[in-house]
């Protein structure tokens, strides 16, 4: 009888092996659009459930692959962007910017303290999570205030949960406010934490968002 651990690596790679395979064949035109269903809520929606009813069988390699193919993923993103258009958007948008980083940091330090008694380096993990790239933020900053692992821990917590959470709600919430494509873009770039969720979310809108 196949022990359980290898049967956990088996299911894992059967799974990759055909998500893999579908993804390649939406770029074949007559399979584009049976493939439809192949988005990044629907991915993550099947990773959750994996890892909640199977588990995580290469926790190792999960942690490097994921690291490279988002660095890969973002340069394939930049190939496909127009240079003119991108830096018109970053500086339409840099004064908002500006003003969301410095006003999340203070009001997520203000909430999480004095409102919900969290202590300072926790609320402080997840308020730079927040307001500038996620868990890269949340690892950036850690070392720089002396932050314990039971601080990362949560704040990374409770950011990946968010960056989740916003990838499938927030193409529901702009379709139910009307919302343009430029208007989803700038909210999404601004409100979602890593840069996955917000080329997932904005991916789903559509590709003037995106």
């Amino acid at each position: 009888m196949m022990d359980r651990p290898l049967l956990k690596r088996r299911l894992y790679s059967c799974l990759v092996f055909v998500l893999v395979a579908a993804l390649l064949l939406t770029y074949v035109p007559a399979m584009a659009s049976s493939l439809k269903w192949i988005t990044p809520p629907f991915m993550l929606a099947l990773g959750l459930l994996f890892a909640f009813l199977v588990g995580t069988p290469c926790a190792a390699f999960n942690a490097k692959a994921s690291k490279k193919l988002l660095q890969w993923s973002v340069v394939g993103l930049g190939f496909g962007m127009n240079l003119q258009e991108s830096l018109a958007s970053g500086a339409s948008g840099m004064g908002f910017t500006i003003v969301s980083v410095f006003g999340t940091l203070i009001l997520s330090m203000w909430i999480g303290v004095r409102l919900m008694g969290i202590d300072r380096k926790t609320a402080y993990l997840v308020g730079s999570g927040t307001a500038i790239c996620g868990g890269s933020a949340i690892a950036a900053v850690g070392p720089t205030i002396k932050a314990d692992e039971r601080a990362m821990s949560l704040a990374l917590g409770t950011v990946f949960v968010l960056n989740a959470v916003g990838l499938f709600v927030f193409p529901i919430i702009g379709h139910w406010l009307e919302m343009g494509q430029h208007a989803f873009g700038t909210w999404a770039a601004i409100a979602i934490h890593d840069t996955s969720s917000v080329v997932g979310a904005a991916a789903v809108y559509g590709e003037g968002a995106l």
